[in-house]
């Protein structure tokens, strides 16, 4: 399949137009036209090659929601015309234990994430969700409720499942308190998917000026912690507390939040490591966990259950010509919430 979008072509370069084309449809694939296609920040960071080996030309984008346009003659779950999903990783061996166990997220051999990782084949490698369409297998498409607006259903398929995975993991639900750490495009999915759940939601940010967005996507609580005294005022009152944030910040206050047997789940990803106290882990068995995504299955669920309450990101729609504005301002913290791209303009950028 032919398609067009933007891409990376070289060392710390900016995104610029690419015509290229997918595989064929094998048996088991399925094409999708892509309508929106959301900006995440792993994006970025591997775009300016700030995490590793970078492929390039680099098409990025694992947020993707589109049209079924062709399916392979195995496919029965999906159909031409159907809208469905397209997330962080479009692969996985399908032989450790987490992948029998239905975890292929945490794949033994490493998931394929949806661009910039070698093909599980070995020909070639994966180009994402930045572009007019994309082949992938069907085990890894998931079904969008068309009652969702499909451009804030986008940054579901990762911001989403990222805060929806550990809040079902850790039981969020009636009679919980959970902390959001961060009202970001992570934190604000968390805001919406616990409060959903039932809990008793509340932020924590640095920023005031939030306040008013948190409130109005459902926490019932919104505590700014630049007054370090609100951590004494609160102290072992949390059941759970899911850190959004991707800078260094000091855990150790939001720790003794936490009462007993109760968990800190790391969803952002800081570039350094975090001093943690022991005393304060000890004291209340508290727990420090980690969570990335969630497999497919709960991609599914997490889509249905959003589709039932009317869950979706706040976005600002762009034009593919504005993406290297767009990564400039999520660098800078400067968008609520989420970007997500008109597909239709890559063919005019």
């Amino acid at each position: 399949m032919d398609v067009v979008g933007s891409a990376v072509h070289g060392e710390r370069e900016k995104l610029a137009p690419l015509e290229f084309s997918t595989r064929d449809v094998g048996p088991a694939d399925v094409a999708v036209s892509i309508e929106w296609s959301g900006v995440c920040h792993s994006d970025i960071h591997t775009g300016r090659s700030e995490w590793g080996e970078v492929m390039f030309p680099c098409v990025p984008g694992h947020e993707i929601v589109g049209r079924v346009l062709e399916v392979g003659s195995e496919v029965t779950k999906f159909s031409v015309g159907q809208r469905v999903g397209v997330g962080v990783y479009v692969d996985s061996c399908r032989e450790c234990g987490p992948c029998l166990a239905g975890m292929s997220n945490y794949c033994a051999k490493g998931m394929i994430g949806t661009y910039n990782v070698p093909e599980r084949d070995g020909e070639g490698y994966t180009l994402g969700g930045y572009a007019s369409g994309i082949v992938v297998d069907h085990g890894y498409v998931v079904t969008v409720p068309e009652s969702l607006d499909p451009a804030g259903a986008a940054p579901l398929l990762c911001a989403g499942i990222t805060l929806y995975s550990p809040l079902k993991e850790w039981g969020a639900g009636p009679g919980t308190k959970v902390g959001i750490i961060g009202l970001g495009g992570l934190g604000h999915m968390g805001v919406k998917f616990a409060k959903a759940l039932g809990a008793h939601v509340t932020v924590f940010s640095h920023s005031a000026s939030k306040k008013e967005d948190a409130l109005a996507m459902g926490a019932d609580d919104f505590i700014v912690t630049t007054d370090e005294s609100v951590f004494d005022t609160h102290n072992q009152q949390f059941d759970l507390i899911i850190n959004t944030v991707s800078a260094p910040i000091d855990l150790n206050p939001y720790l003794e939040l936490l009462g007993l047997d109760s968990t800190l789940v790391m969803v952002g990803l800081a570039p350094e490591p975090y001093p943690i106290n022991a005393p304060t882990m000890l004291a209340q068995r508290r727990r420090i966990a980690g969570s990335m995504i969630g497999p497919v299955a709960q991609l599914q669920e997490m889509l249905d259950f959003a589709g039932e309450h009317n869950i979706v990101s706040d976005v600002e729609v762009i034009k593919a010509d504005y993406l290297n504005e767009a990564w400039d301002r999520v660098v800078d913290s400067d968008v609520r919430y989420r970007f997500v791209i008109d597909a239709s303009t890559f063919a005019t950028a």
